[in-house]
């Protein structure tokens, strides 16, 4: 069993940068990939980027390609999602997720961090 907790959600104005961080806590032994996804109001969720266990990064998400960075720790059981030049499109619930690795499922999630992006 892993457990994700996010953290680094809040209110900023467009423009501004946040830093996501989601802790991996639990069965960390294991090979997991990692994901960040969004839910913004009143739409579907948003499928960001994946990171492999080695850390390759694919961002699947046109509207935040070159403005957002996913990165991983493994030592530290964390990964980050660096959101920067942030626009009121943005606004969402954002959500890290974990699936073993060879899997499609994605098993594990966080509770959802709240960023808010006012114009």
């Amino acid at each position: 069993q892993v457990q994700l907790v996010e953290s680094g959600g809040g209110k900023v104005q467009a423009g501004s940068s946040l830093r996501l961080s989601c802790t991996i806590s639990g069965r960390t032994d294991s090979r997991y990939t990692l994901g960040w996804f969004r839910v913004p109001p009143g739409k579907a969720r948003e499928f960001i980027s994946l990171i492999t266990w080695n850390g390759d990064v694919t961002n699947h998400l046109d509207s935040v390609k070159g403005r957002f960075t996913s990165s991983r720790d493994n030592a530290k059981n964390t990964m980050n999602l660096q959101m920067d030049f942030l626009k009121p499109d943005d606004t969402a619930v954002y959500f890290c997720a974990a699936r073993e690795e060879g899997l499609s499922e994605w098993r594990y999630w966080g509770q959802g961090a709240q960023v808010t992006v006012s114009s």
